[in-house]
């Protein structure tokens, strides 16, 4: 029945209608929900496109090795791998760029430990169905007591995204959110955190809130240099909006401890929740496990 749906569309309307189930699949197979159901489906569309006469050699060879990779049963991941580059040939076959914020992290769906191949003559595959790793609200996470961020008007829900998944994964203990900043809840920021917003701790504050937090610091141009500043054993960073930086209250606030990220570049400029990065990892590394 999908089959005789798929072939009565053309161009790039085949191309994207077979990229969305192909994700569907995907996410299902990774999910333990109906995997069978779902390996079968992809198996179909591949072996559909690679024997179209529509299909481009390019698309032909990219649907073969996925059906192959399908019908032999292989490990999850290499199945997962082979359904992922076809879906994604799909896609910029369809003139379409995938965004950060449309991408799936699989690799928290599937832990660390390797997964059996999606036989379902395997008995031991039943002990799987049902089971997600993921960590969940609620669950207990590790983290450095008493590290924190401040968001102060980030107008980006991707940024927000991105610095909350950050921030989850150095061990940040909350993350504080300006009033006017974008809300986690957001779908590009929940999307963008891969996510890390289901169970990374966030409140919104104002600036008066922050020095019960003490000591605060500025990560902002014009400061004293990461590789340097003596970072202390607990606090809040703050970052600025993606256009002005942080306002002149947050400066005062933070007083003489204002940072900078050295940069040789023309345009000596970072992303907002890159800038992050680079200042925490050196924040923990100097202090924190130091």
């Amino acid at each position: 029945m999908i089959i005789q749906r798929i072939a009565k569309l053309h161009g790039r309307s085949r191309m994207r209608k077979c990229a969305l189930l192909l994700e569907r699949a995907e996410l299902d197979i990774a999910e333990d929900k109906d995997w069978e159901k779902a390996r079968n489906l992809a198996l179909v569309l591949s072996e559909f496109l690679a024997a179209d006469e529509e299909s481009e050699l390019g698309l032909k060879t990219a649907a073969g090795t996925c059906a192959a990779m399908l019908a032999a049963k292989n490990d999850l991941n290499q199945v997962l791998r082979s359904i992922n580059d076809l879906r994604h040939y799909l896609v910029r076959l369809s003139g379409q760029a995938p965004a950060d914020w449309d991408l799936h992290d699989y690799r928290t769906r599937l832990g660390s430990e390797a997964r059996p191949a999606l036989d379902a003559s395997q008995p031991e595959l039943e002990a799987h169905v049902g089971t997600d790793p993921r960590p969940r609200q609620g669950t207990t996470r590790s983290f450095y007591p008493g590290l924190r961020v401040f968001l102060e008007d980030i107008r980006s829900p991707f940024n927000v995204g991105s610095i909350l998944r950050t921030a989850e994964a150095l061990g940040f203990e909350e993350v504080l959110l300006s009033p006017l900043c974008a809300d986690p809840g957001h779908p590009r920021a929940a999307r963008s955190s891969m996510g890390a917003v289901e169970f990374m701790p966030w409140k919104r504050c104002e600036l008066a809130d922050l020095p019960s937090y003490e000591p605060i610091l500025a990560l902002e141009l014009g400061g004293e240099s990461i590789i340097d500043f003596a970072f202390p054993p607990r606090g809040v960073l703050l970052l600025g909006s993606e256009e002005l930086g942080l306002s002149q209250p947050a400066l005062e606030l933070a007083g003489s401890n204002r940072i900078s990220i050295p940069m040789k570049g023309i345009k000596a400029s970072l992303n907002v929740a890159v800038a992050f990065g680079i200042a925490a990892q050196a924040w923990i590394g100097s202090s924190v496990q130091g």
